[in-house]
């Protein structure tokens, strides 16, 4: 399997980095990647940062696979609500390094970590789906009520508004925002080697209580969503 996420130890902390040379497409060998990687930190029991590649975090789903329907499209789509709701209830701390853009399923993997850091710029934060005629699924819709204002999360499910880092924290895409990419790492390590100093267990156990609710209901949301996507994509 070609490895398109890379996983590093550096000084007491699992680091996940997304690079696949484009637009980190999450993709079905990209989702694997990520997990098989997620696999190793829970072996080591470290804090994750979770990163990609200059410029971008994630651009979504890969449209290929996504224009060529059918039963790869609806696991590919599943995988990746399946990997935010892993992230969502990941035992040890998890930092996302947001180093750009993170659209459609690139912002809803932003919104499944436990503190997300993004870097100054003309960077979009984007669920688009209904600007490209894609009714909101509803595990999605989940994944970003139990991060974002009420305010912003109808403007970008009805609206697909565009937000950015200058207006991300106010809106609850991010938790910080750095002024340049070269602070970016430096900053998301120095915050996951804080939290090593957490008890795991009542870290582990707190996420799952806080989350519990949310958990159901992403996925409730993607039971149903399973059958949209049966719909739309068996006749592909």
């Amino acid at each position: 399997m070609e490895n398109l996420a890379n996983f590093v130890v550096s000084d007491g902390v699992a680091v996940i980095t997304m690079d696949d040379g484009k637009a980190n497409a999450l993709s079905m060998l990209m989702q694997q990647s990520v997990n098989a990687a997620l696999d190793e930190a829970e072996k080591v029991k470290l804090p994750v940062v979770l990163t990609g590649r200059s410029g971008i975090l994630s651009a979504g789903f890969d449209l290929k696979t996504l224009s060529a329907g059918g039963q790869p499209a609806i696991e590919m789509l599943n995988g990746g609500i399946e990997l935010a709701i892993r992230l969502l209830g990941f035992p040890s701390p998890v930092v996302i390094a947001c180093p750009g853009h993170a659209i459609a399923m690139g912002v809803f993997l932003l919104q499944s970590c436990d503190y997300r850091i993004g870097v100054a710029g003309n960077y979009k934060y984007l669920a688009n789906e209904v600007a490209i005629g894609m009714t909101m699924p509803y595990s999605t819709i989940e994944i970003l009520r139990q991060r974002l204002t009420p305010a912003a999360l109808s403007r970008a499910v009805l609206l697909a508004e565009t937000f950015t880092p200058e207006n991300g924290v106010e809106t609850g895409f991010v938790d910080r925002v750095v002024a340049t990419e070269a602070e970016l790492m430096p900053a998301a390590l120095e915050f996951a080697k804080s939290a090593s100093a957490l008890n795991a267990a009542a870290h582990s156990a707190s996420k799952k209580r806080l989350r519990a609710d949310s958990l159901e209901a992403i996925h409730a949301g993607l039971t149903k969503d399973n059958q949209d996507w049966k719909k739309l994509f068996s006749a592909s």
